[in-house]
């Protein structure tokens, strides 16, 4: 089945269903909705999807597009809600429960039939956090139903109805600043909270501090501090608290609104209120003499375990023998200043008697490598890329040369650039399911990266695997990262039964002494032969080389950051890389009659098993290419015997070894055998069709992933647990 995804850029919840899409089996492409109606159209026609699946769209889809194809779109809202502002409203009114549609494109925006729909409990939390999590998994699970019954005739979508009972939503307007404004005299705190989480993310809210214009973003609640409504009365880790009517705020970020409707970077909220540059030091002193003396000055101890204010960035737990290190950075960004904290903070850690340290990065997003709006803001940007750069490697390096502790990475967010290899650095890697991985820098001007990523990503994946990461330039699921060696675990999608397995599995890891010590004796062995084949030293240099070019020998990085930090859309068309249908190269051309290809994410590591699954695609380009029907009747009779064989052979295991799913993986066996019967009466007939083999094919590639994937995980369990 082929699948195209419009959308208005390559978000987050566009790669989530790009990537569930492609560990499926499906054929998937993109084509960004730019505003160009002509090549949009162009797009569709050269791909010819089976289906459209319009993740994340802010302009309306053509008639010429969904009268001729079947378009699905997803509204983050609950059944009868429209309009572009659907989880702001829902936000900012409190709304104890929410939810996501997948509607069908009309002339009518967001009136479409309903063919998937599913609620979520809202949390007290940003809208930024609250996509990422509860409108990602409720769209990807709206997104499976669908394709369970897209085939089916007996399916029909939901007309809207406004007179039922669960059509709770209505037609909302866009969200304006008027609508988001905050009166500090009369708003309480949760008031205030909410409208700032509403617009997290974007626009912000619009707001005045000293007369001046700012965006307030990453507000926290202070349960202690009170003060005259309005005025600041602390701050902290660079932000500010502001007092309410009944509390106070702890703002984390602004973003100063220039003349002209122009925009500032969003900074730190001291950064911004006292006109200050990046250098830390000269911001400290600046701001203590600058703040009136009713302004409390707090410090934090980042030795004390715990989360003493709302705005700390970096904090540890300890339990028992274990220590788990936070760093929620907004947006996954790390500073100098941060990377450099950060570092000082494992440094304490990596002292205390423990055995084992747990990266746990932010929930939302684990890492996203430097810190591009610092950067800008920079007196001189390239010398700030220079700081923030070897900040990244110092912390990198403190991390893989901890040799007395075991040392492990708990993504439960995403990861992206440099904080990718941040995760690589330690030596066991869980990803929560769900969580995508950017393993590449060259989107940025031509980036090379640092992070010894040289060095880790290769002895992770092999040679191979690490350039097509960093040259193709796409995003992986933590299905496929796990598939091919990159991360080591994958855990429940659900955050808080992930956090428990984390706990769970690294107090296993620890608990057998003997087992412990030997493997950290295994760990200095190790890390002491890759020393004398090639120094880490070596990697850094070579790494930083690259990157001293990139800074300071050209614009192209620089004219990149800009665009990237100042929202500037200087894309003109979608990006090759994600638009298979647009590559040049013929090999990775999509047409109805392209070969089928084996795909790495299908190897499960049975030498004998991925032989006979690649075998199938072989035969089936085998039976497409044929040029007569005695030759067709041939190469389908050989692949209905290979794939019979293979079955028979895959049933008996699984009956010796007591698998528990034998029954409903044998009836997904019987069911591909009745297509494969189907398509051999076609060809005797003469009605067959070679998008009956694709679709073969697409099931194939789907049965691997999603049941011979799981049944191989638990022959190999099995083995670990009679040894």
């Amino acid at each position: 089945m082929r699948i195209l995804l419009i959308s208005s850029a390559f978000s987050g919840l566009t790669q989530r269903f790009y990537t569930e899409l492609e560990d499926a089996g499906y054929t998937v492409s993109v084509e960004l909705h730019l505003g160009d109606m002509a090549a949009l159209i162009e797009g569709v026609s050269l791909f010819t999807p089976d289906l459209i699946l319009c993740p994340f769209l802010t302009r309306r889809l053509p008639k010429e597009i969904y009268e001729n194809y079947k378009c699905l779109i997803v509204h983050p809202g609950t059944k009868g809600d429209r309009g572009p502002s659907s989880l702001d409203w829902a936000i900012q009114a409190g709304e104890p429960e929410w939810g996501v549609s997948l509607l069908e494109a009309a002339e009518e925006m967001d009136a479409g039939p309903i063919w998937a729909h599913k609620t979520f409990p809202m949390r007290q939390a940003t809208k930024s956090s609250l996509f990422y999590r509860e409108v990602t998994q409720a769209a990807v699970d709206c997104l499976w139903e669908v394709l369970s019954y897209f085939d089916s005739p007996f399916f029909k979508p939901e007309q809207q109805d406004y007179s039922r009972a669960d059509y709770k939503g209505k037609l909302q307007p866009a969200m304006k600043q008027a609508d988001r404004a905050i009166n500090w005299k009369v708003h309480k705190t949760d008031e205030i909270l909410r409208r700032i989480n509403a617009a997290d993310g974007s626009p912000g809210v619009l707001d005045e501090l000293d007369g001046k214009p700012v965006f307030i973003f990453n507000a926290h609640k202070e349960s202690h501090l009170t003060g005259k409504a309005g005025e600041i009365i602390a701050t902290a880790n660079h932000a500010i608290c502001r007092a309410t009517v009944d509390g106070a705020i702890w703002i984390g970020h602004l973003k100063p609104k220039l003349e002209w409707g122009a925009t500032g970077v969003k900074l730190p909220a001291t950064f911004v209120t006292n006109g200050l540059k990046i250098k830390q030091a000269a911001a400290v002193s600046a701001l203590k003499g600058l703040l009136s003396k009713t302004v409390r000055w707090m410090d934090i101890d980042y030795t004390k375990p715990g989360r003493q204010l709302p705005c700390q960035e970096v904090w540890y737990e300890q339990e028992a023998d274990v220590a788990y290190l936070y760093f929620p950075f907004h947006n996954g960004a790390m500073s100098t200043g941060q990377c450099r904290l950060l570092l000082s903070v494992y440094q304490y850690v990596a002292i205390l008697p423990v055995k084992a340290i747990v990266l746990m990065g932010g929930e939302a997003c684990f890492s996203n490598g430097i810190h591009l709006n610092h950067i800008e803001a920079a007196t001189c940007p390239a010398d700030e890329s220079w700081l923030n750069i070897n900040a990244m490697d110092d912390l990198i390096y403190q991390i893989i040369t901890t040799l007395d502790k075991l040392t492990i990475s708990a993504v439960a967010g995403s990861a992206g650039a440099g904080g990718a290899i941040l995760a690589l650095a330690t030596d066991q890697v869980f990803a929560r399911e769900g969580a995508i991985f950017n393993p590449h820098y060259k989107n940025m001007g031509e980036l090379y990266g640092s992070e010894y990523w040289t060095y880790l990503l290769p002895k992770r994946v092999g040679k191979e695997m690490a350039n097509t990461l960093t040259e193709q330039r796409l995003p992986i699921s933590a299905k496929k990262a796990w598939r091919i060696g990159f991360i080591d675990r994958v855990l429940d999608k659900n955050h808080t039964i992930f956090a428990a397995q984390v706990r769970h599995l690294v107090n296993n890891l620890i608990a057998d002494s003997e087992a412990f010590r030997q493997c950290l004796m295994d760990k200095a062995k190790n890390r002491c032969h890759d020393e004398a084949l090639k120094p880490l030293a070596a990697y850094r240099k070579m790494e930083l080389t690259q990157m001293y070019a990139n800074f300071y020998g050209g614009e192209q990085y620089h004219t990149a950051r800009q665009a990237f930090v100042y929202k500037a859309c200087n894309v003109k068309a979608t990006p090759e890389n994600i638009a298979k249908h647009r590559q040049n190269n013929d090999d990775n051309k999509l047409s109805t009659g392209s070969p089928f290809v084996w795909q790495d994410y299908y190897q499960m590591g049975n030498d004998v098993v991925d032989s006979q699954h690649k075998e199938i695609f072989l035969l089936a380009n085998q039976l497409v290419s044929s040029v007569t029907n005695e030759a067709l009747r041939k190469n389908i009779e050989l692949v209905y015997q290979h794939v019979k064989a293979h079955f028979r052979t895959e049933e008996k295991r699984m009956q010796q070894s007591d698998y528990q799913n034998y029954k409903a993986h044998a009836q997904e066996h019987r069911a591909m055998l009745e297509k494969l019967a189907d398509i051999d009466h076609k060809i005797e007939n003469g009605l067959w069709k070679q998008s009956d083999i694709q679709d073969f094919m697409d099931k194939w590639g789907r049965h691997i992933v999603d049941s011979d994937m799981p049944f191989n995980f638990y022959i190999k369990k099995q083995y670990v647990e009679s040894i």
